[in-house]
């Protein structure tokens, strides 16, 4: 049985391995000098024969592990980065995925329902469908909003789901359920996309310079449509600052495709190249990885600690790894509130 203490690392280990990592991620994910295979990096905890070490460590995130026979010299990942050691990750190949059809058995968060907690299927008109995160409301300060009654309720998810990956306008129709579980113009028109924040993508911008931290988006609907409980979650009680977010942290989620599951942080503060489809890449910085906890179609799902802390907005994933932007990060960009 796994250590499970092991798992995490302690916090003056977890600072070591953030400094280290913050003066080498640029020169190892350079373009044209990444080992094969490499599609990230991060830092976590260093596993040895299939267990946890506890010990810190550079984590190289490879698509697939390759025997060292097999890898020119020059692919091989050093045992030590600086002064840090390193462990190879394998995360496949991340995609922002796209929903997946559902056995009947499966389809209970993918129907309409009114009011629309976290956990249901969404999704702008031109996707297939994915996930309601939470509902929020505007930031104090955010123009036209101070302290008192909330002027505005959205629907938080990804940019992807309810911005169409930057291919939408501000007033277009987002509809519960998503198109693909049968949503339809207007009759299913739950709310309006109201603000996104913009994706860099490769082509046509060279990953090298991709700032990209969120796939994030909001869309506007009425207080009596959307429901603030996440299903099967509860309330949130609030939400934790990146510096807060540890390796080994037990989480759990409600998405449309794979409902209620729960993971584990394996990686903090990754550097990411997530596949969009069209042969669009976009690189993320100061990502969270975790153990598989989804699937297609589960994008824009709000992920929390066991406390129901909100940790990260679940955007893409692989058979091996899910991937979260930090919630830090979401509600700072889209000036919106958790609880």
């Amino acid at each position: 049985m796994i250590d499970a203490e092991k798992m995490m690392l302690d916090p003056r280990d977890a600072q070591k391995a953030q400094k280290a990592y913050a003066a080498e991620v640029d020169k190892f994910l350079q373009p044209g000098k990444a080992p094969a295979n490499v599609v990230g990096m991060g830092y976590g905890v260093k596993w040895s024969n299939g267990e946890p070490t506890g010990k810190p460590a550079l984590l190289a995130l490879v698509s697939q592990k390759v025997d060292k026979d097999e890898l020119a010299p020059g692919d091989l990942i050093p045992k030590k980065i600086g002064e840090m050691p390193t462990d190879v990750l394998a995360i496949g190949e991340p995609f922002a995925g796209q929903a997946e059809p559902l056995e009947v058995s499966a389809q209970l968060l993918a129907r309409r329902a009114r009011p629309a907690s976290g956990g249901y299927s969404v999704g702008h008109k031109n996707i297939t469908a994915g996930t309601i995160g939470t509902c929020v409301y505007d930031m104090v300060g955010t123009p036209g909003n101070a302290i008192g009654m909330p002027n505005h309720y959205y629907i938080l998810s990804n940019n992807h789901v309810l911005a169409n990956s930057n291919n939408a306008t501000p007033g277009d129709p987002v509809l519960q359920p998503g198109p693909f579980d049968g949503g339809s113009d207007p009759s299913d028109r739950i709310a309006a996309l109201s603000r996104f924040i913009p994706i860099t993508f490769d082509p046509p911008v060279p990953r090298a310079l991709h700032r990209n931290l969120v796939d994030a988006a909001v869309a506007e609907g009425q207080f009596h449509d959307l429901k603030r409980e996440i299903h099967w979650v509860g309330h949130l009680r609030g939400w934790r600052p990146r510096a807060q977010v540890s390796v080994g942290t037990l989480l759990h989620k409600t998405g449309r495709t794979t409902n209620y599951t729960t993971g584990r942080i394996t990686t903090v503060n990754a550097t990411v190249d997530v596949n969009y489809g069209g042969g669009r890449v976009a690189r993320f910085r100061d990502q969270i990885l975790t153990t598989p906890m989804s699937a297609g179609g589960d994008s824009g799902s709000l992920v929390a600690d066991r406390e129901n802390f909100a940790v990260g907005l679940l955007f893409a994933g692989s058979p091996q790894v899910t991937i979260l932007n930090q919630i830090q990060h979401v509600r700072s960009l889209l000036r919106v509130e958790i609880v």
